[in-house]
């Protein structure tokens, strides 16, 4: 007796909408499409749900840059990014945005419920304030010296140098990343959500089997460990988004009403599609609820949002999917280099499928980075697609067009064994099930009964696995042609039965391979869909066809050339000196005298060794010689670079500064580095520069 259909959302965080869709967003929007599409071909009726983040005061200074109306600027940058979304082959249910009634109505029924529940408390906190643009500044939006280890440019938060985290009152020499005016400190009520009360719960949630990948469940009892803080929930004017009730000057912060876009969304589609909304959402649903997020936002979907839901009496999500971050060519992406590439870059010369097959091939079930290299995608792509896939269809199709008026072999029979072993073994217990017609074809039956392996590769997001074994079965299929040499048949008269047979066997193993990578390839799949007349049912898989008429073979797929790339690549640089013009400058940091400047001992330092600090995912652990002495340093580049691409270069330290006592050990100096906001640069000496000289 067959299973019922699975009811299941899933959605893909809502993208900020203050600029265009790049590859890196891609990796998320394309893994969460696939997984949607096997479901859908499995008969689970599943809703993929999705829109644009769009408050905020990034989005409100972008839309004043633009001499826009916040309004305008959202729909138009909305527009734009569901287009790349639609050409890339998204399939969502419903695209929508935070910035719509039926989310403004939420929002507030959901504010309502927690401090109906006692979890929203107000206090006067500190804030820091441009005197020139006459607002409170974000986090992000302050630069400043870190407290922790003097590392100048750094953010209102965090130190991408040394890893500490702080309040931006803590910074040294802040100004505005706006006007670069020095913010000055003023007092302002501001409203939070009691996030301590829901430890316990969130705990026992966050470790419940298949909530979260173990290596995110491990990074969460970090700040379990240093205990939860209220999170403030509010913002002051001026602010885009939606005020919270009974203020005149405050706004909810986008964090809240973002995530409840989930909600709205669905609720705007449930109304368009006649679903039942509260199946979905109430509290004891049965339904599933699958948040498909990159690693930089865990915080937010599995703390904040799961506590919110808890107390405003709603279900909560039934897992969250983790991915890593996209870097090309080994590294993080880069405008100089032209590796920060737009959707709409890479779509002016490549094929969207390309990229979906080569995230596919990398994708796993787990939070670990993937890398999008160059050269080997093409290689890639023009191997397993151009040269085995699509390989298998071109060389059978045309003998049976040809020879056989375009109809297929009523059977297999002349065939009934494969001239080749079974690719994947199975027990001794195990059979291999017997076709539902036509006879013989073991060749079919492993390939049909591989889909077993396949699609728990697919459910569990394992995509590389998944496609892995899809391609050793398409070695399997070319193999099997090539020992039966249709070619050769065909000349002989008295093998024309065979030779027909052997062809329709291919184009049945391609017919299956098509099947498997539907949800990679929906649009090859459409087309693959006319050629053989067939629907590509997963659950039909192990019915061949037969004695059935199929349409002339037409390409499917085009190799990639590397013009196409380096195309490419050269136009994304283009679209970097049309960005930098607009791009504003950062403001100098205070000016210090010549006495300051000498107490900081600069030395030449040649690094010996690189290591990756476990729990740590922006440092790096340097052990540096000084010339007769070594030191380690913790450095925030490893974003940037791979410890094994460090030994043996030289670089330029602090060598008098104090050591600092960090979770992860002592830090002895510092590297010095620049940055420009995309990526962090270590500074090189010359050649001819030896360890331990000073820099003067």
């Amino acid at each position: 007796m067959s299973k019922p259909p699975r009811k299941i959302i899933a959605t893909s965080a809502l993208i900020y909408a203050n600029g265009s869709v790049h590859l890196g967003h891609l990796v998320e929007y394309l893994q969460t499409d696939m997984w949607v599409r096997y479901q859908r071909a499995r008969g689970n009726e599943c809703y993929y749900i999705c829109g644009n983040d769009a408050h905020g005061t990034p989005i409100m200074l972008q839309a004043e840059k633009h001499g826009m109306e916040p309004e305008q600027f959202i729909k138009k940058i909305g527009a734009e990014q569901l287009a790349s979304f639609k050409a890339f082959e998204i399939s969502f249910d419903h695209f929508s945005t935070t910035h719509s009634d039926v989310n403004r109505e939420l929002v507030a029924a959901v504010y309502q419920a927690l401090q109906k529940n006692g979890d929203i408390k107000s206090k006067v906190i500190k804030q820091l304030f441009d005197p020139e643009k006459q607002m409170f500044l974000p986090d992000r939006f302050i630069k400043g010296e870190c407290p922790k280890c003097g590392s100048a440019d750094q953010y209102g938060d965090n130190c991408e140098k040394c890893g500490a985290t702080y309040a931006p009152t803590d910074l040294k020499h802040p100004r505005s990343a706006i006007s670069g005016a020095t913010p000055i400190e003023r007092e302002s009520e501001h409203f939070f959500f009691d996030l301590p009360k829901y430890h316990e719960k969130l705990a026992e949630w966050t470790r419940s089997t298949g909530r979260l990948q173990t290596e995110v469940a491990n990074k969460l009892d970090e700040w379990f460990d240093s205990g939860l803080q209220p999170w403030d929930i509010s913002r002051d004017a001026p602010y885009f988004g939606f005020k919270i009730p009974n203020t005149t000057d405050k706004y909810f912060y986008v964090w809240l009403d973002a995530p409840i876009g989930y909600i709205s969304a669905f609720k705007e589609c449930c109304k368009t599609q006649k679903i039942n909304f509260e199946e979905f959402w109430q509290a004891d649903s049965q339904t599933e609820l699958y948040h498909f997020i990159g690693k930089d936002i865990v915080y937010f979907h599995a703390l904040f949002w799961p506590a919110m839901l808890m107390s405003a009496n709603y279900r909560t999500p039934t897992a969250i999917k983790v991915h890593g971050m996209l870097t090309v060519d080994g590294q993080k992406m880069s405008k100089s280099r032209g590796t920060f590439i737009k959707a709409d870059t890479y779509l002016a010369h490549l094929n969207p499928e390309y990229l979906r097959y080569y995230y596919a091939a990398k994708l796993t079930s787990q939070p670990t980075d993937i890398d999008l290299n160059l050269g080997d995608f093409r290689l890639r792509v023009n191997s397993d697609l151009v040269g085995k896939v699509v390989n298998i269809a071109s060389r059978c199709a045309g003998f049976i067009s040809k020879n056989f008026g375009g109809k297929l072999a009523l059977n297999f029979q002349t065939i009934e064994k494969s001239p080749l072993p079974p690719l994947f073994q199975r027990g001794e217990s195990e059979e291999i099930p017997p076709l539902k017609k036509g006879g013989g074809g073991d060749l079919y039956n492993e390939f049909a009964t591989a889909g077993d392996a396949i699609a728990e590769h697919y459910e569990n997001l394992d995509f590389a696995r998944a496609v892995r074994e899809i391609m050793l079965l398409a070695d399997k299929a070319n193999q099997f042609i090539d020992a039966e040499k249709p070619w050769q048949l065909i000349k002989d008269p008295t093998q024309h039965a065979r030779a027909h047979e052997v062809c329709t066997l291919g184009l049945n193993l391609f017919r299956i391979l098509m099947i498997y990578l539907q949800p990679i390839l929906p649009s090859m799949a459409a087309k693959v869909r006319v050629f053989l007349n067939d629907e590509l049912i997963w659950d039909q898989r192990d019915q061949p066809l037969l004695d059935k008429v199929i349409n002339p073979f037409e390409a499917l797929m085009q190799r990639i050339e590397e013009t196409q790339v380096i195309a490419m690549v050269e136009a994304s640089k283009t679209d970097l000196q049309v960005a930098e013009a607009d791009k504003p400058k950062l403001a100098l940091a205070p000016t210090i005298n010549i006495d300051d400047f000498q107490k900081i001992d600069l030395r030449v330092a040649k690094i010996i060794a690189a290591t990756y600090v476990e729990g740590a995912e922006k440092l790096l652990q340097l052990s540096l010689d000084l010339g007769g002495e070594t030191r380690k340093v913790f450095s925030g580049i490893r974003a940037s670079y791979s410890p094994q691409d460090l030994v043996g270069k030289l670089t330029v330290m602090v060598a008098n500064l104090a050591p600092r006592k960090m979770r992860f050990g002592v830090s002895e100096g510092m590297v010095l580095a620049a940055s420009n906001g995309e990526g962090i640069y270590l500074l090189n000496p010359d050649s001819g520069a030896k360890p331990g000289d000073r820099v003067s």
